[in-house]
């Protein structure tokens, strides 16, 4: 089952690439909206809401690390 290995940590490395990179441009966003950025009235306060949350779905960053140096690390 090595080759299910490899797929799962390439799967973990995109979800935690994808949702990192994500979460770092909606924050810099934000920023440029500045204390309107968290009003309901802009969609950044749902992007930025979204976006935290999907660091946590289908398994948290901090677990897809693990993964993915579990794969590097092994010989």
């Amino acid at each position: 089952m090595r080759g299910s290995d490899g797929l799962r940590s390439l799967i973990a490395l995109a979800k935690r690439l994808d949702t990192e990179t994500g979460f770092a441009v909606i924050d810099r966003a934000l920023q440029l909206f500045g204390g309107y950025g968290y009003l309901r009235d802009h969609g950044i306060e749902r992007f930025f809401r979204d976006a935290w949350v999907h660091q946590i779905l289908e398994g948290t960053n901090q677990i897809m690390r693990l993964i993915i140096a579990r794969r590097l690390l092994r010989p």
